[in-house]
């Protein structure tokens, strides 16, 4: 089954741009990060060199012999078959958090053979690098972040025609209900198998008892990351937070508690093993913010923030929360009192909008994300039905007078004045709706 991603469009922009640089993708493991590039690769070029430097550790060696661009292309070429041609083979260097002097490498690229492309991945290289890799060549190579399947992407592989319908609007106006259905109970499919390519798959091709197994699969690859590549005496520690997200987003103010993850836990002892988790791409952290004005991180409450994960399918199933809830009404949106909903509508505005904050005020209001675009701050309140009374959000706008602002509900889609209404289907078009 072929999901198209968006992300080609940013690939196919690194290959024209005439002051390129080698690229690196990070992103967590299982979001289709491989995939994208030999996709990328088959459609953009006329050729494919792949290389893997946990399958093929002999390519280690050669990058410790030279450092080279033209050396090594011909050590590459040599490996590959076949002669490397720089204006129609796209290089990939899988798993390349796996061999420093490759990562080094990537400079003299940059400086010496840019007419290359040289396209990178790897699991955790996010933590790779935020270990003060001394190899790492700053500023000579170009940074993309691959994010799981967004909803938009899923609909247009399930109903092109609900997606385009979505993607065509230009105006606020309501949803005709005939298709508003259709499109939430698609919506509720995608909750159950989240972003992960491979589970989405699973569960269009096999059903439910198929994105089940995939996503105990990826959790359990997850499980054996910590084992394998953090130190002994952060296991445990990385574990107990891990397995304490869906208690941390059940309560009523999700603000992240150490004391949840154990009990007399301390953020001293467990700050690194959050951090990698952050690193790895596993969890985002979000700030709360003590004053909204710009730039949103100079006000951050280092003391204060919430975690989610990086899928709300992973956070279903972590949270064992069974499919069976498709079937139940809106029930799949009211359990877990709206952990759920939020953690995917965090997902969709940071692939638009980068790093997101919340903000309280004093008497305990809450105003759930806060989104910088165009030198103004929009706050956002998440519903995750059609009950959309919002106290908090009527005290921040009252308070702050923000140009606009967002709820995101079941209802449809609406604009009353400086309030927009945007239905949870359509979080993904979020910045269109709000440039009309």
């Amino acid at each position: 089954m072929y999901i198209k991603r968006r992300f080609i469009e940013k690939l196919i922009q690194w290959k024209v741009n005439p002051r390129r640089k080698p690229l690196v993708l990070q992103g967590a493991r299982q979001v289709g990060k491989t995939w994208l590039l030999k996709h990328f690769g088959e459609t953009s070029f006329e050729e494919v060199a792949y290389f893997n430097f946990e399958r093929q550790s002999e390519l280690k060696q050669l990058f410790i012999k030279t450092k080279e661009p033209v050396r090594i292309i011909e050590f590459l070429s040599v490996i590959h078959g076949r002669a490397i041609n720089p204006d129609t083979t796209l290089i990939i260097f899988d798993e390349i958090q796996e061999c420093n002097e490759a990562l080094n490498a990537l400079k003299y690229f940059c400086e010496e053979a840019p007419e290359y492309c040289i396209a990178c991945a790897g699991s955790l290289l996010g933590v790779a690098l935020r270990r003060g890799n001394n190899s790492f060549p700053v500023g000579k190579v170009h940074f993309l972040h691959v994010h799981p399947v967004t909803f938009l992407e899923f609909l247009e592989t399930v109903d092109k025609s609900l997606s385009d319908y979505l993607e065509g609007i230009n105006k606020f106006e309501a949803i005709p209900d005939i298709l508003f259905s259709r499109i939430v109970d698609i919506y509720k499919k995608y909750y159950l198998s989240g972003g992960m390519p491979e589970a989405i798959v699973s569960l269009l091709e096999q059903g439910i008892e198929g994105v089940q197994e995939t996503l105990e699969d990826i959790l359990l690859t997850y499980s054996l990351d910590f084992s394998k590549h953090i130190e002994t005496k952060e296991i445990p520690k990385i574990n107990y937070i891990w397995n304490s997200l869906p208690s941390q987003l059940a309560r009523e103010n999700k603000k992240f508690l150490y004391q949840t993850v154990k009990s007399g836990a301390r953020a001293r002892e467990y700050e690194d093993a959050l951090q990698w988790l952050v690193n790895a791409g596993l969890v985002y952290r979000i700030h709360r913010c003590s004053k909204p004005s710009l730039p949103l991180s100079a006000y951050d409450d280092l003391s204060a923030f919430k975690i989610y994960v990086v899928d709300v399918g992973l956070l279903r199933k972590l949270s064992n929360l069974l499919p069976t809830a498709l079937t139940e009404g809106n029930r799949l949106f009211t359990e877990f009192k709206g952990a759920l909903t939020e953690n995917y509508i965090l997902e969709s505005l940071s692939v638009q909008f980068g790093d997101l904050r919340y903000w309280t005020s004093e008497r305990s209001a809450e105003v759930d994300f806060l989104i910088p675009f165009e030198n103004e701050i929009i706050p956002v309140e998440v519903k995750s039905d059609i009950h959309t009374i919002s106290r908090s959000l009527t005290l921040y706008r009252q308070r702050y007078s923000p140009p606009i602002s967002i709820r995101f509900s079941l209802k449809n889609l609406k604009r009353d004045a400086d309030l927009i209404n945007i239905p949870l289907f359509m979080a993904d078009l979020t910045h269109k709706l709000i440039s009309f």
